[in-house]
């Protein structure tokens, strides 16, 4: 059963959190229209290609599949607030300096924690981090990736009442030869006022993020509509059915000005579970 509390609301803070990333995004397209930046969006421009790409965001937000376009022009993935529950430093706990956090599955505590798991639907998670500057051409290899979501009940391992103990679906990875990195989690649940959605931060090395500095980017990757609506047809998400039902990726405080770069895209069944692949242009 979902835990609803009412700190549920203030996931991510909200619009006050978030209202500077937003401006400052909103800034950016707004001087892309006077001609003086150039609009972000790996592949086509995000505003002026409307004709281009509004088959294929619509079809995202209604249920089909995203992900990354590949094209001759790239930009880095969209920067977003990291949110209240980062367990980078920044605020309070700091789970990145923790013997344990490099890892590939994340459903479960490590070290002295609870030493729980976090149960739900399966999902495996594959990053791809590029070159921006090289077209999305050049794979990073020898970035890293920290990866973090809340659980089935929209739980923050670290910080929410009854996961405190806990510090699941939380790791980094060193990215391939191919700059890919791969973790092995559960599908997050939808918690009030967001889209169901998973944060990461790039660092340019692993000794850079296992020693919580130097972050290069921080951003949020989407879920797509149809395949949360079948995970959350299943047991335990019963909460999620409810508050996906108010939202829209449109209406989104995170994702509302733009999401082509972070819409992930998903394969799989609830039986077998599912793979989420995304590029990440840094």
């Amino acid at each position: 059963m979902h835990r609803h509390h009412d700190e549920d609301h203030e996931h991510d803070r909200g619009l006050s959190y978030d209202l500077p990333v937003l401006a400052r995004r909103r800034m950016i397209r707004l001087m892309a229209g006077a001609s003086l930046v150039p609009l972000v969006g790996c592949g086509a421009d995000e505003d002026t290609s409307a004709s281009a790409s509004s088959s294929s965001a619509a079809a995202s937000s209604s249920g089909s599949s995203g992900g990354s376009s590949s094209s001759a022009e790239c930009a880095t993935i969209p920067n977003e607030t990291a949110g209240p529950y980062p367990g980078d430093g920044s605020n309070g706990v700091n789970v990145l300096k923790e013997s344990g956090v490099v890892r590939s599955d994340i459903t479960k505590s490590f070290g002295d924690s609870a030493g729980g798991t976090a149960e739900g639907v399966p999902l495996t998670v594959t990053l791809t981090v590029v070159d921006a500057a090289s077209g999305c051409g050049t794979p990073k290899k020898g970035a890293a990736v920290y990866l973090w979501h809340c659980d089935r009940e929209g739980l923050y391992s670290l910080y929410s009442e009854g996961a405190t103990d806990e510090n699941y679906l939380r790791g980094v990875q060193e990215t391939d030869d191919k700059g890919q990195v791969t973790f092995k989690s559960i599908f997050p649940a939808c918690y009030t006022g967001r889209w169901p959605h998973i944060h990461f931060e790039v660092y340019g090395s692993l000794d850079d993020a296992t020693a919580a500095t130097s972050i290069t980017n921080t951003s949020q990757l989407a879920l797509p509509k149809d395949v949360c609506d079948t995970v959350y047809a299943t047991d335990g998400y019963s909460q999620s059915v409810t508050n996906l039902a108010q939202l829209s990726l449109e209406t989104d405080n995170i994702f509302s000005d733009g999401y082509d770069q972070q819409l992930a895209a998903l394969e799989g069944s609830v039986e077998k579970g599912y793979t989420a692949t995304l590029t990440v242009p840094v």
